[in-house]
């Protein structure tokens, strides 16, 4: 059944359920809107909140960073604000896919029924034109026959007057016989005029009109299926990203499952282990002997206690439950417990060590470019790399300076410093490099000047370093493009290897079997540790 059939006559109720149509789909548009704006507001809310409760980078560093409970929570929120990004591509798709489209396609449709609405307007006021055609000549016809019927009374009333002359009596009936002829005319022309319009009006009611309902009602059909194809796409969109929202949460559960309460204790000793024995008992001083206290070197005049115990830490307090006074910080740690004060000059040394070797790889690289430009003098001057060469010179004596100082203390604190053994490189006259025996002596082959000494090779730890054994493997979830520096790219079922777990900033570095080496996203890959 079709509308130019069935609705022949209800053209007002079409046009009013058109218009409703269209009401409807930009009511619509319009709640789509109104969902987006909700996802982004959401979405802006979460990003916030996780931003709020994240670690700042200065406080990266604090011990409580490395136990798994605090880990547990950073992981959360990243995967939070993974979350919220994909609540914001929801509002952007649906935004693009449904209110944009539906927008343009609605305007579209406007027209199309302006158009069609208009054209029945047209035949309207066509079938409406003929008709009041049709309606004066008949009532043009019903005059003028009346006309006709008393001219031809008059004219036999006048044949019949006895009185009347026979030129009257000829004038009334040529008068009769005009008015006849022209009602004969007006009766055509009205017989002409009522085949016309009831041919137009056939036209109209049979052709016409139900084409152009028709068309109403496939661009009204059309409507439909378009807009059940929005609101299909108001479920798919978020069906869509459901998958890596899916990821996000089991991202937090297994941020909850990876929690080590076990770990986290021994986290906590490891990092506050003082390293001191527990205070003795003390000694008894008995005062009745009259014992001189001041001048006696008996036990009972130098009782052994906490003060005594801690010999060099003597200033410290060892009653537990004492308010601390924060120390002062010295440069070689011994406001630190003797364990930790170990550690820390350890670090310390180890972050010393990777500078000293920046900087003698920066002077080899220096030496040897100085001997290509002194043998290709129109590739640069020679003479551009003394202040270059001086300064690495300068920071490597410096650093080693540093090195030995520290080595010194780390050995005063009971750790074992590795012995540091170098090469002595300078550089002669012709930029080539003359090497010195490995306590730092000069051979007998060449005296350098000893300013321009540069400290370039370590042996054992230093000379050959591996790498660092890896702690776990990961599997991508994602594909990575690893397009800024430092970073590795990935494809999407990729294995690596975990060389450094994730220090709460939301980036885990990993290894390929080739060696290559470079940080990825965490919530980028599914992690594994070593137990």
């Amino acid at each position: 059944m079709d509308w130019g059939t069935e609705l022949w006559d209800q053209y007002e109720i079409i046009e009013k359920h058109t218009q409703s149509g269209l009401d409807l789909v930009e009511k619509y548009v319009k709640f789509v809107k109104e969902r987006t704006e909700i996802e982004q507001n959401y979405a802006k809310q979460l990003r916030n909140l996780s931003k709020k409760y994240n670690v700042k980078r200065s406080s990266k560093d604090e011990p409580d960073c490395r136990l798994s409970s605090y880990q547990a929570f950073l992981d959360i929120l990243n995967e939070m604000n993974d979350y919220a990004g994909q609540r914001e591509l929801i509002a952007e798709n649906m935004m693009m896919n449904i209110c944009i489209d539906l927008t343009k396609y609605l305007q579209e449709v406007k027209q199309e029924r302006k158009t069609y609405l208009m054209e029945a307007k047209k035949a309207q006021q066509n079938l409406e034109s003929t008709y009041k055609q049709l309606d004066s000549s008949k009532k043009r016809f019903e005059r003028e026959w009346r006309e006709a019927e008393r001219a031809a009374q008059y004219a036999e009333k006048t044949d019949q007057d006895i009185n009347a002359t026979k030129a009257d009596v000829e004038k009334a009936k040529q008068q009769a016989h005009m008015r006849a002829h022209v009602a004969e005319e007006c009766k055509n022309d009205y017989a002409a005029q009522l085949q016309k319009y009831n041919k137009e009006q056939q036209h109209f009611y049979f052709s016409d009109m139900p084409l152009i309902f028709n068309k109403l009602q496939d661009l009204d059909e059309r409507r439909v299926r378009r807009l059940a194809q929005g609101y299909n796409l108001f479920s798919d969109t978020e069906k869509h990203v459901m998958p890596i929202i899916g990821k996000c949460l089991e991202g937090i559960t297994k941020a909850g499952t990876s929690v080590n309460e076990r770990n986290d204790s021994m986290v906590l000793i490891e990092q506050n282990k003082s390293g001191f024995e527990r205070p003795g008992d003390l000694d008894f001083e008995d005062f009745s002997q009259g014992i001189n206290r001041a001048s006696s070197d008996t036990s009972l005049s130098t009782p052994k206690g906490p003060m005594d115990l801690l010999g060099k830490n003597r200033g410290k307090n060892f009653w537990l439950f004492n308010k601390k006074s924060k120390p002062t910080v010295t440069e070689d740690f011994t406001h630190l417990p003797p364990e930790q004060r170990r550690k820390r000059l350890q670090h310390k040394r180890d972050e010393i060590v990777k500078e000293l070797q920046k900087e003698v790889d920066q002077s080899e690289a220096l030496g040897k470019m100085k001997d290509v430009y002194e043998k290709n003098p129109q590739m640069g001057d020679p003479a551009s790399l003394a202040s270059q060469i001086t300064q690495t010179t300068q920071n490597i004596e410096r650093l080693r300076a540093e090195l030995n100082k520290y080595e010194t203390w780390l050995t005063e604190a009971g750790g074992r410093g590795d012995i540091l053994r170098y090469r002595t490189h300078a550089l002669n006259n012709n930029g080539s490099h003359d090497i010195n025996s490995p306590d730092g002596a000069h051979s007998d082959e060449s005296t350098p000047d000893t300013s321009q000494a540069i400290y370039a090779e370590f042996d054992d730890d230093f000379e050959d370093e591996e790498l660092a054994a890896p702690i776990g493997t990961c599997i991508a979830m994602y594909n990575f493009p690893g397009a800024s520096e430092g970073t590795i790219s990935m494809q999407e079922g990729e294995e690596l290897e975990v060389v450094e777990g994730d220090k709460g900033d939301g980036w885990t570095r990993v290894r390929r079997n080739n060696g290559d080496e470079g940080y990825i996203p965490t919530s980028y890959a599914t992690i594994t540790l070593f137990k």
